[in-house]
C-alpha cells in the first residue's frame, strides 16, 4: 500500500503492507497526506528482509550525545546503507539501503517502530531536499502576526521553553513546530517556515507555513541580552542547526547555498537569556518590531 505526503511543498511516498501496524505509528503524518500526482522526491518501502551486507564499508557514525540516536553510515555496492539505533549504546533497530541520490529507499524495522519510521523519513527528507533550497531544522517555531520566529540552540538550551514563554506572555502567539520545522527559500527569494510530521516530544503536527520574521540563536545566561548577529555568525548558528551530511559534496553544496540565502534574507539574533517572561518580551520587542 502506498501513501503520499506533502511537506513544505515536497511530495514523498511511503510503501508498506496495507494492514501493517506501522501505519498506526504515522498518525502525525495524517495532516500532510496528499492526493497530489506529481513527482516524488523519494519513495521509502518497508521490506521483510535485507540483503547480506557483510562487505559494507563504514563511512561515519553520528551521535550527538549518549541519549541521542546513533546513525551509522556505510557504502555498500554503490549504495548507502544506514543502521539506526535510538541511543548511543542501544542495538540497531532499523536498517535502510538507499541509492546515492536518496530517491529510493528500502528499510527494515527490527524494533522501536515509532523511532525507526520517523528516523527513516526524516533522513530521507533531509537528504533528498538538500539541493532543493530546503533545510530540515532543529528548532522551535512560534507564530505571531502571520510570521514565524525560529529559536535555535543546542539540545537542552531552552528552545521549547522560550517558545512557550512567548505563547504564555505575548498575546496572539501559537506554536507551529517544536523540534523539526522546515525552511524553504522560494523562487522569489522569500524564506518560509513549514510545519512537519516531526516535532520531538511535543505533539504539534501542523500543515501550516509562514514567512520567517527572524531567527534567534539561544544561549543560557544569568541575564537577558540580545544583539543582531553578523552574516558570519548567523551562518555558523544555522550551520549546526540543520540536518545533512556535509562530507557528501553535492549535499554540502546545496545546504551551503540555501544557508547563504537564508541568512542574507532573514535577520538573525543572538539571545543570552534566563527562562523567564522578561527574556520573551526582550526578544519579541527586538525581533518583531
Amino acid at each position: 500500500m502506498k501513501r503520499t505526503f506533502l511537506v513544505a511543498g515536497h511530495r514523498f511516498d511511503v510503501v508498506m503492507p496495507e494492514h501493517h501496524l506501522a501505519w498506526k505509528e504515522m498518525a502525525s503524518y495524517e495532516p500532510f497526506m496528499s492526493e497530489d500526482e506529481g513527482d516524488s522526491i523519494f519513495v521509502a518501502e518497508m521490506v521483510d528482509a535485507m540483503p547480506d551486507t557483510h562487505d559494507k564499508q563504514k563511512v561515519t557514525v553520528s551521535c550527538e550525545s549518549p541519549a541521542q540516536p546513533r546513525i551509522e553510515l556505510y557504502e555498500w555496492q554503490g549504495q548507502w546503507l544506514m543502521e539506526m539505533a535510538p541511543m548511543m549504546d542501544a542495538p540497531v533497530r532499523a536498517y535502510m539501503i538507499t541509492d546515492k541520490a536518496f530517491r529510493k529507499a528500502r528499510f527494515r524495522v527490527l524494533g522501536s517502530m515509532r523511532f525507526s519510521l520517523h528516523t527513516v523519513m526524516m533522513l530521507m527528507f533531509a537528504f533528498a531536499t538538500a539541493r532543493k533550497n530546503t533545510l530540515l531544522m532543529h528548532a522551535s517555531v512560534t507564530l505571531k502576526d502571520g510570521k514565524g520566529y525560529l529559536f535555535l540552540g543546542k539540545s537542552g538550551t531552552g528552545k521549547s521553553t522560550h517558545s512557550q514563554l512567548w505563547i504564555n506572555n505575548i498575546e496572539g502567539c501559537e506554536l507551529l513546530n517544536d523540534d523539526n520545522p522546515v525552511l524553504r527559500v522560494g523562487d522569489d527569494g522569500t524564506v518560509r517556515v513549514y510545519g512537519s510530521p516531526w516535532s520531538g516530544k511535543t505533539p504539534c503536527y501542523r500543515n501550516l507555513n509562514a514567512p520567517v520574521g527572524a531567527i534567534v540563536d539561544l544561549h543560557q545566561a544569568k541575564a537577558n541580552k540580545i544583539r543582531r548577529l553578523s552574516l558570519v555568525e548567523a551562518y555558523a548558528a544555522m550551520y549546526v542547526s540543520f540536518s545533512g551530511y556535509r562530507f557528501i559534496k553535492e549535499m554540502a553544496d546545496g545546504l551551503h547555498a540555501t544557508n547563504e540565502k537564508v541568512v542574507s534574507t532573514v535577520p538573525c539574533y543572538g539571545l543570552e537569556c534566563l527562562p523567564d517572561a522578561e527574556a520573551a518580551f526582550l526578544c519579541f520587542n527586538t525581533v518583531a518590531h
